[in-house]
């Protein structure tokens, strides 16, 4: 098959979803940081996890100097601290946000469709627990990914789960 393509000069061509660039990003304690992203989404993602996952992030994992040293790269794609250690923009928009409120778990049963007992037993938590977590206790990382997980696979009615 042959054939011929022209774009004018002034044509803007994408390909699948645009890659994310970084506006401003700030230390937080630890190894927390408050990233704000050009399209204006804002988060505080936590890299303690993910500089653990690596061997060359070891420079990373206890001196507080260097991890706040950062800067954002020329392209706005990435943080880096040296030409070997950097931490690109699609990681950073792809983790989850460190802190998960009360607020946030109300939502979450919310658009969950879930009652404190519905929550409780998707959790396997007891109905008491979910009531504090909805309520004012702080909620541990591990109810948080999993509140995540859930609404991440939240099967909608009429689609079949895979």
């Amino acid at each position: 098959m042959r054939g011929t393509a022209s774009t004018r000069d002034d044509e803007i061509i994408s390909v699948g979803k645009r890659l994310p660039r970084l506006e401003r990003v700030e230390p937080r304690e630890g190894r927390k940081l408050f990233v704000r992203f050009d399209d204006g989404t804002e988060k505080i993602v936590d890299l303690a996890p993910a500089l653990e996952s690596r061997r060359f992030y070891k420079p990373l994992r206890d001196d507080d100097a260097l991890f706040r040293s950062f800067r954002i790269s020329e392209y706005r794609n990435a943080i880096e601290w040296t030409d070997e250690l950097d931490f690109s923009a699609m990681w950073l928009e792809a983790l989850p946000p460190a802190e998960f409120s009360n607020e946030d778990f109300c939502r979450a049963m919310k658009e969950l469709g879930q009652t404190q007992e519905g929550m409780a037993s998707a959790l396997e938590l007891s109905r008491r627990q979910v009531a504090y977590y909805a309520k004012d206790r702080p909620i541990p990382r591990h109810v948080s990914f999993a509140v995540r997980y859930l609404l991440e696979h939240n099967q909608k009615p009429g689609r079949n789960a895979s």
